[in-house]
């Protein structure tokens, strides 16, 4: 009963707080008129063009909504899985063992500080300008985080549970995957959302490289044709599109650490 009140109670302060931001838009922009609608434009008209785009419109980027999203998933996703079907093995690689953390971890080191949009003139000078060059920045951007919290998580398992399993009899494969693996697990996940936010971040530069369809062309189109309306609506949804991404993947979080703990 306690938990329905307060998820209530949580719940109604995030409508309060949401509610207050979209009155105080409407109060500058249609209610008082303190700011122009070429510089910021009503909430009313935001959503018309929402539903506009929603609906199949394309003009004046050439494509509806839902052909941007798309478009965006396809470089989004394609960069992110590289990075963390990478970035993973790579971090967990690290930690495990010695001699291969000496190897890898100085060089990865200094590719880490790196801003994934400072690979965009090696990107296309070694890939061009199509598919494969945005993947490429989208996937420096996801392949840090995964790297660096599967690193942590591993390091973080306990020794005492690693020297039980040994006194056991289990092989270092066995600890591995049987031990420190599983105790990662809330770490791993962690640095898959942190990947994935990072991909979705880096995504409206990506979509520079000659793009023609994709929610960050769709906000540079906007930019230069002066429509904020377009701008707005599409990091709105930017910003639904990485919660739904982002709330898909805490899900299948929770399925495969409590199947873990049943197991």
């Amino acid at each position: 009963m306690k938990k329905n009140k307060d998820g209530l109670k949580y719940t109604l302060i995030s409508v309060a707080s949401v509610s207050t931001v979209l009155f105080v838009w409407w109060l500058v922009t249609d209610g008082l008129h303190l700011v122009s609608h070429l510089i910021l434009p009503s909430p009313g008209k935001v959503v018309d063009t929402f539903i506009y785009k929603l609906m199949g419109g394309k003009n004046p980027d050439g494509a509806s909504l839902f052909e941007h999203i798309w478009a965006s998933l396809q470089i989004a996703l394609g960069g992110y899985f590289l990075g963390v079907v990478i970035g993973v093995p790579l971090g967990i690689g690290m930690a495990w063992s010695r001699k291969f953390e000496r190897f890898a971890k100085p060089l990865f080191d200094i590719i880490r500080p790196i801003p994934a949009l400072a690979w965009i003139p090696l990107m296309i000078l070694w890939l061009g300008i199509g598919y494969w060059s945005k993947v490429g920045i989208i996937f420096f951007a996801a392949f840090i985080s995964a790297t660096i919290n599967s690193y942590a998580g591993i390091k973080q398992t306990r020794t005492v549970h690693l020297w039980v399993a040994r006194t056991f009899g289990a092989t270092n494969r066995q600890m591995l995957f049987k031990v420190a693996i599983p105790t990662a697990l809330p770490m791993i996940f962690t640095g898959l959302r942190l990947a994935l936010g990072s991909s979705w971040v880096a995504l409206v530069a990506a979509e520079l490289l000659a793009a023609t369809k994709g929610v960050g062309y769709m906000i540079q189109v906007g930019r230069m044709l002066g429509r904020p309306d377009i701008i707005i609506v599409g990091m709105i949804t930017i910003g639904v599109v990485g919660y739904l991404m982002s709330s898909a993947l805490e899900y299948l979080q929770k399925k495969v650490i409590r199947r873990k703990e049943v197991a």
